[in-house]
């Protein structure tokens, strides 16, 4: 029999959110610090800097994590490499070097607790049922998901949105049934959720994290001329058309905002 206090609200760390299998520990304070180091930490957490674990509770199911992503197994869970043969090996690191992500993530089963390591990042949960039949990311977002969840390559539908949406030419896409973990640089409160019924959202910028792979993404101007795009200032703008949801995060990719000059 194991018992641990991960469940358990301390003075220092509370559960704040779970879905699916999943629970994230956060830490509201962060104590093992130096004299030197005090202050910066109390700023940070006031400002919602917190180190934060993602928990995963199996029962005789499994999660798929990126690779190094494991603190600890606790309790009667094994790990296999999620590789199905040679051809899947081979799939899976062309997709790792056209996507960023690595190329083999193991997957985890069994009966008992399964701790990833600490971020600082954001930790959002993601139900694949609410994104029309699929979803694409970001590199660098994915960081769990339960193993009802397929993993793949999405590439653009179109040159203009590979050239000039400034998303490059693949993604990664999750599909199938279950929750999706990412690790978002913007926490879920600031994020801006659109839904789109058989419409069309234009942003001006890579602003978008992530968006249901059904959706149309393409890359025109704002105006139906040259010139008028120019006179309005806003040039070329990242178009989804169609039914699904895109996520958009305000100031990630607004250098001028979330990285002032100095002296501004």
């Amino acid at each position: 029999m194991i018992r641990t206090n991960l469940f358990q609200e301390t003075n220092v760390h509370r559960i704040v959110d779970h879905a699916g299998c999943f629970s994230v520990l956060e830490y509201d304070r962060d104590i093992s610090v130096t004299p030197e180091s005090a202050a910066s930490a109390y700023f940070a957490a006031q400002m919602n800097v917190k180190k934060r674990q993602v928990i995963a509770q199996l029962d005789g199911g499994g999660v798929i994590l990126q690779a190094g992503a494991m603190q600890m197994m606790v309790g009667q869970v094994n790990a296999v490499t999620n590789v199905k043969g040679a051809g899947d090996l081979m799939k899976k690191f062309i997709g790792s070097k056209v996507t960023g992500e690595t190329a083999i993530k193991p997957r985890y089963v069994g009966n008992g607790v399964l701790v990833l390591e600490p971020t600082y990042r954001y930790i959002l949960f993601e139900d694949l049922s609410n994104w029309n039949g699929g979803m694409v990311i970001e590199d660098g977002l994915f960081l769990a998901c339960e193993d009802t969840v397929e993993m793949r390559v999405s590439s653009r539908k179109s040159m203009s949105s590979a050239v000039l949406g400034g998303e490059g030419f693949f993604n990664s896409a999750l599909s199938g049934t279950g929750v999706a973990v990412l690790e978002s640089p913007v926490p879920a409160d600031e994020l801006i959720v659109v839904d789109l019924e058989n419409d069309v959202l234009k942003i001006d910028g890579n602003m978008a994290i992530a968006w249901s792979e059904s959706l149309n993404f393409t890359v025109e101007r704002t105006t139906n001329t040259l010139v008028g795009s120019a006179a309005s200032g806003e040039g070329l703008v990242n178009v989804y058309r169609g039914t699904g949801r895109v996520l958009v995060a305000p100031v990630m990719r607004n250098f001028g905002i979330s990285i002032p000059k100095s002296g501004t």
